[in-house]
């Protein structure tokens, strides 16, 4: 975690943020009609971006990559221009699913291309209107930023080749985020076939929020997954769940709690489970 910028950053703290001229609002909602759910209601100034258009590679063979296989870095460069983001920006980032629709995969899309100033809003949308932050259905208007310099992606990643030299390796623990029913084979709404890596071990995602759906706090953060990885490093570690979207909430959740960012394997189920690698399915 940056020593500085933590994360995640609460409504009451957005509130007092609302008229500051470095601060960028993001809306990552995901989902049905959600572009036309922005232009009905958005926090007030929140520009949009959208999951399967900005933060992926749109119509791609899920074989390949997963369902939501990463942007090459150049069109990433140009939705961040696009968006009026530059280097020197306070991003905050929102979605309506406590940070796991596409919020926490935005945030460590920022922090990989080297991105500092960048947070999600804890308890997202709802909790925003709630605060007092006001809402809107204005166009929101802004100006494009020059190309954002970007090189490569900082953070560690892992492919499915690394994921099945790791996932009997005791050096290494593999985390799969998604809940415990398609974990465990019984139902899979997204992806062709129910069941899990074998190896794997589950920790939902869902583990990280309390019950009013926001981050449990640092030190139990810290102590969750202290105790998860043992002895462990946590370069060893890789956070899969579907289509590695909603695996960048445990890896924010880890940060928080001041645990380096693990790897990230980005294509995830949805990857691994149409390639003819070694599944655990319900028998």
């Amino acid at each position: 975690m940056s020593q500085n910028w933590s994360p995640i950053i609460s409504s009451e703290e957005l509130l007092q943020l609302k008229n500051s001229a470095e601060v960028i609002l993001v809306d990552a909602r995901a989902g049905l009609n959600v572009e036309q759910n922005y232009k009905n209601e958005h926090l007030k100034d929140a520009r949009y971006v959208d999951l399967n258009r900005d933060l992926a590679t749109p119509d791609c063979n899920p074989a390949n990559g997963g369902r939501h296989p990463l942007p090459s870095l150049e069109k990433f460069s140009e939705v961040l221009s696009k968006l009026g983001i530059t280097p020197k920006n306070h991003v905050i980032i929102y979605d309506d699913k406590n940070g796991s629709n596409a919020a926490s995969r935005f945030w460590w899309m920022l922090k990989a291309v080297g991105h500092e100033k960048v947070q999600v809003l804890n308890g997202g949308f709802q909790t925003a209107i709630k605060t007092g932050f006001p809402v809107s259905s204005e166009t929101e208007s802004f100006d494009i930023a020059e190309k954002y310099p970007v090189t490569d992606w900082q953070l560690p990643l892992a492919n499915s080749k690394e994921v099945d030299q790791a996932r009997n390796n005791p050096e290494n623990i593999v985390i799969d985020v998604r809940d415990k029913n398609r974990f465990d084979g019984l139902t899979e709404p997204l992806d062709l076939i129910a069941g899990h890596i074998p190896g794997a071990v589950n920790v939902p995602f869902s583990e990280n929020l309390d019950e009013n759906g926001f981050y449990i706090s640092a030190e139990k953060l810290a102590k969750k997954y202290t105790q998860i990885l043992g002895n462990v490093k946590p370069e060893n570690v890789i956070i899969h769940c579907g289509s590695g979207v909603t695996a960048c909430h445990t890896l924010l959740a880890m940060d928080y709690a001041g645990i380096p960012i693990p790897q990230l394997y980005v294509g995830s189920w949805s990857e691994w489970s149409r390639n003819n690698l070694p599944m655990a399915t319900k028998q």
